[in-house]
């Protein structure tokens, strides 16, 4: 599995030989890059309709001839409309979908808002190998069902406060959770977003929550 962070929420992922782009905020202030730059992504998951998370989602499905949408029915609908439909794959909160023969995707509920649609996470799963990023979100008890059903490897959670969990709420999600890896997203993109890594790892600590938190820098790529 490779990760790479793009800054603010958006990630480029390798899972189950298929690649992937969350949240695809390329022009964000803290790392720029390019919708050309994207062009052999498979799938481009939207969590929400926010113009920081659906970003430059439809430049990069009219750059990429195979790349598709997998959203929450009404926003892939949306998208759909001004890239193809046969570009859109539309789902709701809960339904697993098979993405290929090895790999299922499932959006997972969000406490948060969206002007299309329910926000949402996604776990994308594939084998040994799953992934559950959290979109923008509060805590909320059911992570714990998540982390149940799904038992992600690794765990994107937002931690900058002010629209979505801050560190000490993050902490108590990956407590929820229980993912061999956590990875710190939504923060520092601009002041209001105020949690730090730091501030997380120290909450995690206080949890005793047996867990590595892996703090990437913009652009930066590892592979779990």
């Amino acid at each position: 599995m490779k990760i790479r962070w793009l800054g603010h929420s958006a990630f480029y992922l390798e899972i189950g030989g298929l690649k992937f782009l969350v949240d695809p905020w390329l022009s964000n202030p803290v790392h720029r890059s390019r919708p050309e730059d994207f062009v052999d992504v498979d799938f481009v998951v939207v969590t929400h309709d926010h113009g920081d998370h659906i970003g430059d989602a439809i430049e990069v499905l009219k750059v990429s001839q195979k790349a598709k949408v997998f959203s929450i029915y009404e926003i892939a609908s949306y998208i759909g409309e001004r890239v193809g439909a046969n570009k859109a794959i539309g789902a709701n909160i809960g339904g697993p979908v098979k993405l290929s023969a090895e790999l299922t995707a499932v959006l997972t509920p969000a406490l948060h808002s969206s002007t299309r649609g329910a926000p949402t996470g996604v776990v994308i799963a594939s084998g040994e190998e799953s992934l559950y990023h959290a979109g923008d979100t509060g805590v909320f008890y059911d992570m714990k069902i998540v982390g149940e059903l799904y038992r992600p490897k690794v765990a994107l959670v937002p931690i900058g406060g002010h629209f979505t969990m801050g560190p000490r709420e993050a902490a108590l999600a990956v407590d929820l959770i229980r993912p061999r890896y956590a990875i710190p997203m939504h923060y520092g993109t601009f002041p209001v977003l105020w949690g730090t890594p730091q501030e997380f790892i120290e909450e995690v600590k206080k949890r005793g929550v047996n867990v590595e938190v892996v703090v990437l820098k913009p652009g930066e790529e590892i592979s779990l």
